[in-house]
């Protein structure tokens, strides 16, 4: 056991010396992932290419780092300590990362933006005003419910729907977001009305928004026999409402300018919550993303009685 432990210890000492952070990248992938295929696509690389320079870094440094099986790759001793090696690297290189470009004072360069679908529509309108002011900013806008880490710069800037922003993060309150029911004109017709004590379809979110106050609130108060149609998206909600499927659950920023939709119930209190905009502290003076918060909070603002559900 001993000399086991004085070989692995010698083999990572001599990867300081052979091995390059590029090689790194590979076990990382491969450790954060759990298999070769997980990782190709993390590193948007064949698999082949995976399955390569892994057989090249461990006949380089006489050391097996993962046993292969069926389902993935588990880790051995040595790719344990490879991996948190290589862990530890990356965080420095991010964290670096992100104080040079805090030091950056010229507004120019890229911004990632990431928030919600809901929100796209009416973002779209400040980003093309922002663009024509700042033309040298490039900007990268990805949507989606998942939540992206911004500690792992997965993006720069987030615009969120949440009562309780991340701790770490420097954020700014925009406004509350209000939520209330909806159903469209010729449903209300057909059903015979808009009083929610009598029988109505209505379109659910499925489990994978659990974590939503509107998700909770359906569950409460629309029986399961009810539910016509259950959707992943808000978005998706939406365009079924449209159509006449049912009741739906809604944040008045996305229903209230649409003449086929009519309100049913005042704003749910209990189902309101915040629109954030954070960022991480090493980039909050950076030029160009200081330009995008501060465009972004002012022209947002202006909406605030559109989110907080006062625009009927």
């Amino acid at each position: 056991m001993r000399e086991n432990s004085l070989n692995l210890q010698g083999a990572i000492a001599e990867m300081h010396r052979q091995i390059a952070w590029n090689d790194l990248r590979y076990v990382l992938a491969v450790g954060r992932s759990g298999s070769l295929s997980g990782a190709a696509r993390t590193l948007q690389i064949n698999h082949s290419t995976v399955f390569r320079r892994i057989g090249n870094i461990e006949a380089q440094l006489g050391v097996r780092l993962f046993d292969r099986q069926r389902d993935g790759c588990t880790p051995t001793s040595a790719g344990e300590e490879m991996i948190a090696f290589a862990e530890k690297m990356d965080a420095g290189i991010i964290a670096l990362e992100r104080r040079l470009g805090g030091e950056d004072l010229r507004p120019s360069g890229t911004v990632r933006l990431t928030t919600s679908d809901t929100l796209l529509p009416i973002l779209l309108d400040s980003i093309s005003r922002f663009h024509n002011q700042y033309p040298e900013i490039r900007l990268e806008l990805i949507t989606g419910n998942p939540m992206l880490n911004l500690t792992r710069r997965d993006a720069d800037i987030a615009l969120r729907a949440t009562t309780t922003p991340e701790q770490h993060l420097i954020g700014r309150k925009l406004s509350k977001v209000a939520f209330a029911v909806y159903g469209s004109t010729a449903y209300i017709e057909r059903s015979g009305g808009n009083d929610l004590s009598q029988d109505h379809a209505w379109i659910g979110l499925d489990d994978s928004l659990a974590h939503l106050d509107a998700y909770k609130w359906l569950r409460a108060n629309a029986p399961p026999h009810q539910i016509a149609l259950v959707l992943s998206s808000l978005s998706g909600v939406l365009e079924a409402a449209t159509r006449g499927m049912g009741l739906a659950l809604l944040p008045c920023y996305m229903a209230w300018d649409l003449p086929d939709l009519v309100r049913c119930t005042p704003v749910l209190e209990e189902v309101a919550t915040d629109l954030w905009m954070v960022v991480h502290e090493d980039l909050r003076k950076t030029a160009r993303v200081r330009a995008l918060m501060d465009f972004l909070a002012a022209d947002l603002s202006a909406l605030k009685l559109i989110f907080e559900g006062v625009c009927l």
